[in-house]
């Protein structure tokens, strides 16, 4: 089973400015991708979920990708 990432490097809070980390948790088509796969935690995927919205709202990360 794989260990979460943000529990993993000590990451308490996930900023949506923070497009780098974000654009780890996103496929090639900006889609996010599921728990099952990158080992998230609940809570964490729920607040990645948030900053990833709100980044796409702000024009940080796109929503889709061509």
């Amino acid at each position: 089973m794989k260990q979460c990432y943000f529990s993993e490097n000590n990451i308490k809070h996930i900023d949506y400015k923070d497009t780098e980390i974000l654009k780890k948790f996103l496929n090639p088509h900006a889609r996010m991708i599921s728990r099952k796969k990158t080992g998230v935690s609940a809570k964490s995927q729920r607040q990645l979920a948030e900053a990833v919205k709100r980044a796409r709202y702000i024009g940080l990360l796109p929503f889709v990708a061509r």
